[in-house]
Formats: C-alpha cells, sequence, structure tokens
C-alpha cells in the first residue's frame, strides 16, 4: 500500500480589530486535509502558544485560550471541510511564531490496524510555525500553513514518526484607515462609509484613530464633532489589502 499523504492545510485568519482606545488581536485556527492513502491520521493536540515580540505583554510564549483541545483524524477534514481549532482574542503586538503542543494519542490506521505515531519534539517544545511576516494592526491576515505529510510522516522498521514539514504562506485579506484629531477635545465618533455599510470607532485620549478589519475599496470618512467643534469628512479615502492609509491630522 503507498503510505503517503497529500498535503494538509491549516487556515489560520488572524484578525485585530479597534475599539475606543485598545486594539485587540483575534486569531482564528482551522483545520483541513486532503484525501490520503491511510484508513485515519490522529493527532492529539493538546494546545497551541503563540510567541508575541512587542505590544503591551512581554515578550515571549504565551498560552493561546479557548483551544478546542483533542484527538481529530486529519481525513475527517478533507474536501472542503474543515474544523476551528482555536478561536480567542489576543494582545496587540508582533506575533513571530506560533507552535502546536501534541498530546499521547498520535497515530495512522493502515489496513484497519492502528499504529502509535511518536512526536518527541512536538510534545516537549511543540511544532514551531514561523509567520515570516509582520503583523500589522487593523488588517485581517489569512495564513495558509501547508502540512506536506507525505515528508512528514515517517515510517522505519515498522514503527511510525512525525516529523513535519510546514510550508507558511500569508495574505492580507483586507485593511485599515488611521489618523489623528486635532485637538482632542473634538472627540468625534468617526464613521467609515462604503455604500451601505458603516463602520465605526473613537480617538484615544491622544487622538489617534483606527478603523481595522475594511474590505478594499473607496470610502467616505465622517467625523461627528462635539458640538464646540465643526464635523469634519474626508471623501475618496481608498483602502487596500494588506495596507494602512494614514489620512494625517483632521483639523477641527
Amino acid at each position: 500500500m503507498k503510505t503517503a499523504i497529500t498535503f494538509l492545510t491549516l487556515l489560520l485568519f488572524f484578525t485585530i480589530g479597534c475599539t475606543d482606545s485598545e486594539v485587540s488581536e483575534r486569531i482564528q485556527i482551522r483545520l483541513t486535509d486532503a484525501p490520503g492513502d491511510f484508513d485515519a491520521v490522529n493527532i492529539d493536540i493538546a494546545g497551541i502558544e503563540y510567541h508575541l515580540s512587542t505590544g503591551n505583554q512581554p515578550s515571549g510564549w504565551m498560552t493561546m485560550e479557548n483551544v478546542n483541545t483533542g484527538v481529530y483524524n486529519l481525513l475527517d477534514f478533507a474536501n472542503g471541510i474543515d474544523t476551528v481549532l482555536a478561536d480567542a482574542e489576543l494582545s496587540t503586538g508582533k506575533i513571530s511564531q506560533i507552535r502546536f503542543i501534541l498530546g499521547n494519542n498520535n497515530s495512522v490506521v493502515i489496513d484497519g490496524t492502528e499504529h502509535a505515531m511518536s512526536t518527541p519534539s512536538a510534545q516537549t517544545s511543540g511544532l514551531k510555525l514561523n509567520l515570516h511576516a509582520d503583523i500589522l494592526e487593523g488588517i485581517t491576515y489569512k495564513v495558509l500553513l501547508d502540512f506536506d505529510a507525505a515528508r512528514s510522516v515517517v515510517q522505519r522498521g515498522g514503527k511510525f514518526s512525525l516529523k513535519p514539514t510546514i510550508r507558511v504562506v500569508s495574505e492580507a485579506q483586507n485593511g485599515a484607515i488611521t489618523g489623528t484629531v486635532n485637538p482632542v477635545e473634538a472627540s468625534p465618533a468617526i464613521f467609515a462609509i462604503q455604500n451601505e455599510d458603516t463602520v465605526t470607532t473613537y480617538a484615544d485620549s491622544t487622538g489617534y484613530f483606527l478603523i481595522g478589519n475594511l474590505d478594499a475599496g473607496t470610502y467616505s470618512i465622517l467625523f461627528d464633532a462635539d458640538s464646540l467643534f465643526n464635523d469634519q469628512e474626508v471623501n475618496n479615502v481608498l483602502v487596500n489589502n494588506g495596507e494602512i492609509t494614514d489620512l494625517g491630522v483632521i483639523e477641527f
């Protein structure tokens, strides 16, 4: 029997949103697979961690919350089917790596017989994945992880081990708009308007604002200021995927 699996794909979505004065990141990790020649490939996911190199937390490895731990048969998620492994909000910062911590219940099933699959590195230091991308605040990222299982599942002397080979490709899904209001006392509600859709935010205590997760296209930005100040409007603001459009200083 041919003991090789076609590519496993993990879909990782980074969503970074803006509130009145704080920017947080939302990360969603999805798992899907392509059909393979095994009866089953069972992966025991015990946890997920991420490495924060900058931001409002100390740098280093952080434990991700809301991870759906357990044993997953990768072949259950073939032909366009996927499942959510994690959906959590993170603190703002540059995430350089993520890693999957695996448990002991990893196996492959061949012709109805289950074989334990050792994963020594994954059970200690985890499966480390480099993002190789600057994660900009206010932009949603789709990070495609190609798991080359044909090279990762190794058989020697009737025993199986997992030595993952994973290719990471990131792609920005949308853009953002930023700027500064002056004076801060104008305290405007800020609306990004495109056709029938409106996204709202407010400036922080320094006057800085960010409107994130915007689809590419042209927007009108309306500043509804305090009654002591005149409202402002900026039209034909272009948003491109993977870019932050800076409006500069908006004077009131």
